[in-house]
Parts: C-alpha cells; sequence; structure tokens
C-alpha cells in the first residue's frame, strides 16, 4: 500500500482558532491557545502519523494588520513563507464572519495548491441554518477546493477534515518517526506554555510587550531543570507581572510547570524571574536572541 506525506499549512487571522485544530488533529498540545491575538508567535510543525499517511501541520501566527512593528513583520513573513513551502493549504475562519482581514489573506494564498476552507466554531451558531448560506457566501469569494464545517473545541468534523486533506498529500515516505508530535525542542516548548500563562493572566495589553527567555535547561535523569526569564518592555510592566508578594507570577508559574511535566511525562522544577529589555519587539536583534526567526 502506498503511503502519503504532505506539510498543511493553518492559516487565518487571529482568534479564530488555528493552534486549538492543530492541537486537537495532533492529539496534543503543541501550540499555545488563549482569547488574545498574537498568541501564536512562532511556526510550530505538529506531526500526525497513521498506517497510511503522515500529516505535518504548520500552525501559523494570525496574519496581523495591526502593530506594525519587527516582530509582526516577522510573522507576516512566517505565514507567507508557510503558503509557499507546503502541499495543501487550511484557511480557517470563524462562521459567521468574512470581512475585509478574510479578504486581504485570501489574496495572498498560492496559485497552483488546494486551498481548504475551515469553518470553524460552527457550533457557536446561534442558528444552524446561518451555515449554509455562510457557505454560499464565502464560496463566492474564492475558488476553494473544499468547504469543511468543523468546531476544533468540540472536536466535530475532524475525522472528515483529516479524510479530505489525505487525499490532497503527495505519495512520499514519512519525514518524520511514527511518534514524533512536533519538530519544536522542549525547551521552546518551555517557553510557550509559560507564554500562555503570561497571555491568559495578564491585562488586555500587556501581553503583547511580553517574551520568555530560557536561559538554562537541564534534565537530569526524568527531572528538567527550568530557569526562564520573562522579558517585558517597560520597567511598569515588572511589578504587573510579578503582583503583590510575588503571587501573580508563583501563580503562573505554578499553572505552566504542571502543563509541563503533563507535556514531558516527568518532574519540572521551574524559576522564572522578570526582566527589563526596552523595545524588544521592534528590535531585530533582541528577536534574533529570543528565538524569532
Amino acid at each position: 500500500m502506498s503511503f502519503h506525506t504532505g506539510f498543511v499549512a493553518v492559516v487565518g487571522r487571529p482568534n479564530v482558532g488555528k493552534s486549538t485544530l492543530t492541537n486537537r488533529l495532533v492529539g496534543a498540545k503543541i501550540s499555545i491557545t488563549s482569547k488574545k491575538a498574537q498568541t501564536t508567535r512562532h511556526r510550530i510543525h505538529g506531526i500526525l502519523t497513521s498506517d497510511e499517511c503522515q500529516f505535518i501541520f504548520v500552525d501559523t501566527p494570525g496574519f496581523q494588520n495591526r502593530h506594525k512593528n519587527a516582530l509582526n513583520r516577522l510573522m507576516n513573513r512566517s505565514v507567507t513563507q508557510a503558503l509557499n513551502d507546503v502541499d495543501v493549504v487550511l484557511f480557517v475562519v470563524e462562521a459567521g464572519r468574512w470581512g475585509a482581514g478574510e479578504a486581504e489573506i485570501a489574496r495572498l494564498l498560492p496559485a497552483g495548491r488546494p486551498i481548504l476552507l475551515v469553518i470553524n466554531k460552527v457550533d457557536r451558531l446561534e442558528e444552524k441554518a446561518q451555515l449554509l448560506p455562510f457557505i454560499q457566501k464565502v464560496a463566492n469569494e474564492y475558488a476553494f477546493a473544499e468547504v469543511l464545517p468543523v468546531s476544533a473545541e468540540k472536536s466535530l468534523g475532524l475525522a472528515e477534515l483529516l479524510k479530505t486533506v489525505q487525499g490532497y498529500l503527495p505519495e512520499a515516505p514519512p519525514v518524520f518517526d511514527a511518534d514524533d508530535i512536533t519538530d519544536r525542542s522542549e525547551r521552546f516548548l518551555a517557553a510557550e506554555i509559560l507564554r500562555e500563562k503570561l497571555f491568559r493572566n495578564l491585562g488586555e495589553e500587556l501581553p503583547y510587550g511580553i517574551a520568555v527567555e530560557i536561559e538554562k535547561f537541564e534534565q537530569e535523569g526524568n527531572l528538567r531543570r527550568i530557569h526562564a526569564a520573562i522579558v517585558v518592555d517597560k520597567q511598569a510592566h515588572k511589578g504587573i507581572v510579578i503582583g503583590k508578594s510575588g503571587e501573580v507570577l508563583k501563580r503562573m508559574s505554578s499553572d505552566a510547570r504542571k502543563d509541563m511535566e503533563n507535556l514531558f511525562g516527568g518532574k519540572v522544577w521551574l524559576e522564572t524571574w522578570v526582566k527589563v529589555k526596552s523595545g524588544w519587539a521592534d528590535d531585530e536583534r533582541a528577536l534574533k536572541s529570543l528565538g524569532y526567526e
């Protein structure tokens, strides 16, 4: 029996559920999630291997049309590069929502590759009868190869999505081992998990000026010792992250440690602190030191 392998880009506006979809398809949390835009800042590969096929999902940052700093330029470049390097594109939109942002991304979609429109969050539609007119509307906006309604959060329609994607993947041997779920290192995943807790627990604007830098990652048997610096843009932000008597930082670090232990399958000793690096999000040298490419 022939084997199929291919790269599948997952693109769309911020907050449409790209990372949740990738995690559900892979069956593990390899991309962080929150309700805030700019949660995903890196291109992350999620890997799912069956007896017949290896899917390599490329979770991308949401395409940014705000905050035109160096960080956002890098994220947008990551999206456009992913579109040019894959076999299939999943363009994820929120059920009932198609506006200028979606139209802008549609103009970037590459010719010559199958573009599958994934309508996410269909479970949140107040009236299910709204779905068919919406499908007809978006079908007139672009010549999509397929239109697939799903709910990533509820795992609805995902089996059909995988079956459909498989039909578009080329015949090729697997790229990764059968038990791999991502190509990212534990060091990278640790930073992302901690950043997720920051995004989920801090104010609306503060997370955009926050990054995480793993300064030391050591493994002793089944124990991982992780030293993580939380980088903020302004001195005033430092106190917000730490909180009164250190309670905010302590709570977020504890939540991050538990998630790391679940993902890595072993004990984690996590030390965190906060440092100020003014203007890091618009400094390409600083971005490179923080792992942004």
